[in-house]
């Protein structure tokens, strides 16, 4: 006797959808069958298509930056999560230069998010750290933590690598089965100016900044046979170049770039608006010629994050980029754009591509038997319009609908609704 029966429904695999029953018991998937096995419940999917709990590998749930805390805590942001089919996310521990900080530093976010909503891991972060390279990955392991966030940026408030850490790290990442996550931008371009106006936003860390420091890591993951991933590639030009130059890494997972809806959807024009300063975030938006050679490279792309990290107006708007708070929100509608540009092709980097790249699969991001049953229910026949005066998707049409999200084979939301669900920590 299963506890839960999904029937009738289109289940999704990466080698295409299979009709199919789903069995769930003790918050696992038990079996997949096409007959109708004993279960105390069943759902009918009515030919609707079924897909693995969708997977966002960048958030930023309770930032405070400067003065300024993101609207969305644990337990509101991982709920937006989940009415957009996301029961899985990677947050970041606060940035540390020592080994022995790494306590306090997994104890302060684990506290914050134990009122989660939806499932959910780390990235440890380091600043400019003092400690050994192996040393800072042995740690991280101790507490189920296999990926390094670190940045080449931002000198200007001491939490950038040097190259030669970097390098380091790279080496020991095969060793160990770590992935190693970098917020990349050429450091000597950015211009740190305290009075770069809003629509000046890109001009002060353009597509250049992040291409040629892309293209020095890859080249460093190539060298080392490390484990390398590139967050939030925001430029198509950035893209372009190393689907080109370096085909058989990103082919063989020693490199993994990963980009956010915002980067295909939105220009940098959007800069001149009056309401620009909504739209800012680092990196930032791309030229237009960027966002579509971006969407031509989607294929190269191997996960969407939202890097969700939203504020408030009254937190954003000023005059200088010096003093707006960087970061918009997206993960409630992030699979909903992204599916309604480019359709199936994106389910794998909700699902499967991030589940592998962070040492989630196959607990996560597939239905198969062992998995957890975390299941979406989606109607991609469903067309709406996005209706959120907060968000600045509001107003975007989308192809597909939500009908039903489970966590850990327990129903979350139903028809758009939440009803209520626990998340818990992911070792990996």
């Amino acid at each position: 006797m299963y506890d839960l029966g999904i029937i009738n429904g289109r289940v999704y695999t990466e080698n295409g959808y299979i009709n199919t029953n789903v069995f769930i018991k003790d918050g696992r998937i038990f079996a997949l069958s096409g007959d109708k096995l004993d279960c105390t419940e069943y759902v009918d999917a009515d030919g609707a298509k079924v897909l693995p709990g969708l997977i966002d590998p960048h958030v930023h749930f309770s930032l405070t930056v400067g003065e300024n805390t993101s609207t969305d805590n644990f337990e509101t942001g991982s709920i937006n999560g989940l009415l957009g089919g996301i029961t899985t996310y990677i947050d970041f521990l606060d940035p540390i230069k020592r080994r022995e900080d790494f306590k306090e530093a997994f104890e302060k976010r684990s506290e914050l998010a134990k009122n989660s909503a939806s499932d959910y891991a780390f990235h440890s972060c380091l600043a400019n750290p003092s400690d050994g390279a192996k040393e800072m990955i042995r740690e991280g392991l101790k507490y189920g933590i296999t990926s390094i966030k670190l940045f080449t940026t931002y000198s200007n408030t001491d939490r950038r690598t040097p190259d030669n850490y970097i390098r380091d790290l790279l080496k020991c990442s095969k060793m160990h089965n770590v992935r190693i996550v970098i917020h990349s931008e050429n450091d000597d371009l950015v211009d740190y100016s305290k009075n770069i106006l809003i629509k000046n936003h890109e001009k002060s860390r353009d597509t250049l900044c992040e291409t040629t420091e892309v293209l020095k890591l890859a080249q460093t993951a190539r060298v080392t046979g490390g484990n390398l991933y590139i967050v939030h590639v925001s430029a198509g030009t950035t893209a372009d170049l190393i689907s080109r130059e370096y085909r058989k890494e990103l082919e063989n997972g020693n490199i993994i770039m990963e980009s956010c809806p915002h980067y295909f959807i939105f220009n940098s024009s959007c800069y001149n608006k009056r309401s620009g300063f909504l739209y800012t975030m680092t990196p930032p938006l791309r030229p237009e010629e960027d966002r579509k050679l971006l969407c031509e490279n989607l294929d190269y792309i191997s996960t969407i994050g939202t890097d969700h990290c939203p504020f408030s107006e009254e937190m954003k708007k000023h005059k200088y980029t010096s003093e707006t708070p960087m970061g918009i929100g997206g993960i409630k509608y992030s699979f909903l754009n992204m599916y309604t540009l480019f359709g199936d092709k994106v389910i794998k980097k909700f699902t499967s591509n991030p589940a592998r790249a962070y040492n989630m699969y196959p607990k996560k991001g597939t239905i198969l038997p062992g998995s957890d049953a975390d299941i979406v229910i989606f109607d991609d026949k469903a067309r709406g319009v996005i209706k959120d005066s907060e968000s600045l998707y509001n107003g975007r049409e989308i192809k597909g609908k939500f009908l039903k999200v489970f966590l850990g084979g327990k129903l979350a939301v139903d028809n758009g609704q939440y009803v209520g669900s626990e998340g818990k920590y992911i070792r990996r």
